[in-house]
């Protein structure tokens, strides 16, 4: 039976299953740089800062399993773009960041005070 609970958690849960994807921070990176508009793998490591090549590679190839990005060889380049549904995530990413933006000096604030 689907979304019997397991532990405290729902088994085959939708947002579980969401929460596994932008797990990663260098994928909700990754996202939220090809929200603004499509990369070459170059770009994405200077956007991105402190990713290492093999790293974003994983990422990207994790994103492309998920239909969320779309890799595109252009002669000997290749650009990476959101697809149809990864522009969906664009939305729920801004919101997080705003949220950090709004509470992540006071939770700094807080552990200094720990």
């Amino acid at each position: 039976m689907q979304n019997e609970h397991a532990g405290g958690l729902l088994v085959d849960c939708p947002t579980r299953f969401a929460v596994e994807i932008i797990a990663d921070k260098w994928s909700v990176l990754v996202l939220f740089a090809l929200g603004q508009r499509p990369r070459r793998h170059g770009e994405l490591i200077e956007v991105i800062g402190g990713v290492s090549r093999k790293v974003l590679t994983h990422a990207l190839r994790r994103l492309q399993e998920y239909g969320l990005v779309d890799r595109r060889a252009q002669g000997r380049h290749v650009e990476y773009s959101l697809t149809p549904i990864g522009e969906t995530l664009i939305e729920p990413i801004d919101a997080l960041t705003s949220w950090a933006r709004d509470n992540g000096s006071a939770i700094l604030d807080f552990q200094a005070d720990a």
